[in-house]
């Protein structure tokens, strides 16, 4: 983590003297819009279509508020009705608002006030939500992280109705909603509002915005520097310890996206009252890095990739994302490519940042730059140095490009998954190697109020339920949060220079206290292939004897496997009692000593996973369901390739090759079978391992891979295996 700032050197930051006032302005709007902002909306209404229509979304949204009566109920769903009316209710605020000031029609400022006075009457007789559960409480909503996104919202209508409202009224508002809300937030949570992660964000966020809309100095400074003002907490330290120099959010890119909203909302606000600031350039421009980060890790239709909790309906498009798109853009160098992700999203944000993006846009010659989704190493940490995630791609249409993720971060905080060393692929626009993502139905009220659900940790969370190693059928860390917030994987080297061998190694010798892991992923291109395939080699060390399971999720039909499967047909049993295993039906089973030749259809397309040969090895095929009384869990399906190794370990290597064609509509078929006929290892030792991949159109390729702690580009190395010898030099070579 970086070193403390101490509170003198904030105070140079904020360009302050210990004695000087923020001078906080008394004009409004003075948030997320300014007077100056509504009146260029103004002037260019009807110019640009994107804005536009974001515009005429709100107007809709808020004319049909009006032609209703305002609802403001007594708290008590989780998910339900109130839960959702309230929600509604702050967006109908915010856009009445915006609209106000553009317009300046008195029906929106008085919808505000209108909608202001009932909860000024039902926040003060408010406790706490009768649905909270766990989490920090609320009292509108049922965890306090809904209370402050209330209030991002209902600060800005606030302001942008300001000077319409009588002191009185003000008066009123402030003592009976806002001050004591702030209040319930600083002090009472304060735990959440002193605490580094995204819930920390958004509540400082909200704090930060209200308190520079009623001019109180200590509210924003909290906001800035935490509840103490020593600069601990708040929204600069969240900055430094949740983001990596890359941009990588701790927590994964599905709560990147989420985060990155009071990130930006609060950039804005800060920059639009004190420039003197700034903080779009704070950390070398990291909140830019970070949306950078953030769209990397995505892949088709904008979907983020789901490590950690994540739901899989979240892509690029949402709210959040439009938001720092637009704000990049506006205020952190003017980069075109920028536009084609905006096009694509189909919107932009209400504000000057938007009507920015909706312009250039709608002025722009010719094609639009595209965005570059690209091979990319993030590292992880405040530092960079606690391990990062590895994005593989090949091909030039991210809507079809091939797509392999090594996951070796840190935890990620509770939202974390005990999957060190995970492995994710994509290809031809669909998930070929998934990873299952969060047990949880947002928003859902009859599923466990759409909270995250109970199989949540016992299945999801679990090592088994991902694509990596689990040693004595027990989940890493032995499922202990606290020793694993404390650990993070290795990155060893990463590699894509060359598109047609592209490489990335990491490894981790915590996950399972005596046993050392390294897993080394390729993505090879080669003319006698249809498409790129996957080469994965994972190695276990220890000095005791094991029980390896390594799982690979597949979605798809299943074709063939060249091996006897003892299928259970008529009745199924759970495959163990613990740690995820409970949860997992045990299909059909077999055993092996020979190579593994798997092949299943996804879409179009036929894939096949290879398995080297080695000790004996056992195939488990399960489905995900057991133990499940309430069907929370998607039925998805794995082979397992299961070692009992001696002393010393084992290495699992697979190759998997995409191949063929199916058209269902044409009735035509070509390439079911795999060109990849043999993967054998030819050598794994603390030198390096070496494989060699054969197949049909003398298909012979051997690939060296480093297996020397550390990255060196120019070391040499020599493996004698048999009677081949393997020189190379660098952390890894491929022979055609």
């Amino acid at each position: 983590m970086r070193p403390h700032l101490s509170i003198l050197a904030l105070l140079v930051l904020f360009g302050l003297s210990p004695l000087q006032s923020f001078g906080l302005s008394s004009r409004h709007p003075c948030l997320t819009l300014t007077a100056e902002d509504a009146a260029l909306i103004r002037e260019n209404l009807g110019k640009y279509p994107l804005f536009d229509a974001a515009y005429q979304a709100a107007v809709t949204r808020v004319e049909t508020a009006l032609k209703n009566p305002i609802d403001v109920p007594q708290p008590k769903d989780a998910a339900g009705y109130t839960h959702e009316r309230h929600k509604r209710n702050y967006l109908e605020m915010h856009a009445a608002g915006f609209l106000y000031q553009v317009t300046g029609d008195a029906r929106y400022s008085a919808f505000v006030k209108a909608q202001l006075d009932r909860y000024a009457e039902l926040y003060p007789t408010l406790g706490r939500h009768p649905a909270a559960n766990k989490q920090a409480y609320g009292r509108i909503f049922w965890q306090s992280l809904n209370e402050t996104v209330w209030l991002v919202h209902v600060a800005q209508a606030y302001d942008c109705v300001y000077d319409t409202l009588a002191p009185a009224d003000r008066g009123r508002y402030e003592k009976n909603i806002f001050r004591p809300m702030a209040d319930f937030l600083v002090n009472t949570q304060i735990e959440e509002f002193d605490r580094i992660h995204n819930h920390g964000t958004w509540t400082a966020t909200a704090v930060g915005m209200i308190g520079y809309v009623m001019g109180d100095e200590k509210l924003v400074r909290q906001a800035l520097r935490g509840s103490k003002m020593d600069g601990e907490f708040g929204y600069l330290r969240q900055i430094d310890l949740l983001f990596s120099p890359d941009g990588f959010y701790c927590e994964g890119p599905y709560y990147a996206r989420y985060a990155l909203m009071p990130f930006f909302l609060f950039a804005q606000v800060i920059d639009n009252n004190q420039p003197e600031m700034k903080i779009f350039e704070y950390r070398g421009g990291l909140l830019g890095k970070a949306l950078d980060a953030t769209l990397q890790q995505s892949w088709t239709g904008g979907a983020f990739l789901p490590i950690n909790d994540a739901l899989k309906e979240k892509t690029y498009h949402t709210a959040e994302m439009v938001l720092g798109v637009n704000l990049t853009y506006a205020r952190l160098g003017h980069d075109a490519r920028l536009l084609s992700i905006a096009r694509e999203q189909g919107t932009v944000s209400l504000g000057a940042a938007g009507l920015e993006v909706a312009r250039a846009i709608a002025i722009a010659t010719g094609p639009l730059p595209a965005y570059p989704l690209h091979s990319v190493e993030l590292s992880d940490g405040p530092d960079g140095k606690s391990g990062g995630l590895a994005l593989l791609r090949f091909g030039p249409n991210p809507a079809k490009d091939s797509l392999a993720a090594l996951k070796y971060t840190a935890f990620g905080m509770e939202h974390g998954h005990y999957d060190k060393l995970q492995f994710i692929y994509y290809d031809n626009g669909r998930e070929i190697i998934p990873d299952y993502g969060a047990a949880r139905y947002l928003n859902v009220d009859q599923k466990f109020g759409g909270r995250y659900l109970p199989e949540n940790k016992t299945y999801a969370k679990q090592t088994v339920a991902h694509n990596t190693l689990v040693v004595d059928e027990t989940t890493q860390y032995g499922g202990s949060y606290a020793t694993a917030e404390n650990e993070h994987a290795d990155r060893h080297y990463f590699d894509a220079g060359d598109p047609d061998f592209q490489v990335a190694s990491a490894r981790d010798t915590a996950a399972y206290p005596g046993v050392a892991m390294q897993r080394t992923t390729a993505m090879v291109r080669d003319a006698r292939l249809d498409y790129p395939i996957v080469v994965d080699v994972l190695r276990a060390v220890s000095g005791k004897k094991h029980r390896y399971d390594l799982p690979f999720h597949y979605e798809g039909t299943f074709l063939a496997i060249n091996a006897e499967l003892a299928r259970n047909t008529t009745a199924l049993a759970p495959l163990g009692k613990k740690h995820g295993y409970q949860h997992l039906w045990l299909e059909g089973s077999g055993e092996t000593s020979g190579p593994v030749r798997f092949t299943w259809m996804n879409g179009s397309r036929f894939y096949t996973l290879h398995a080297a040969a080695g000790a004996s090895t056992r195939l488990l095929f399960t489905l995900a369901g057991a133990n499940d009384p309430n069907f929370n869990l998607r039925p998805e399906r794995a082979l397992i390739l299961r070692r009992d190794a001696a002393e010393g370990g084992t290495v699992f290597t697979s190759v998997i090759e995409p191949h063929g064609d199916w058209n269902g509509t044409t009735e035509v078929t070509y390439g079911g079978t795999p060109v990849i006929e043999e993967v054998r290892v030819l050598a794994a030792t603390d030198e390096g391992t070496v494989i060699r991949v054969t197949g049909k159109n003398k298909l012979a390729l051997t690939l060296m891979f480093s297996n020397r702690t550390g990255d060196d580009a120019q070391a040499a190395h020599t493996l004698v295996a048999g009677e081949e010898t393997f020189t190379w030099k660098g952390n890894a070579a491929i022979r055609r």
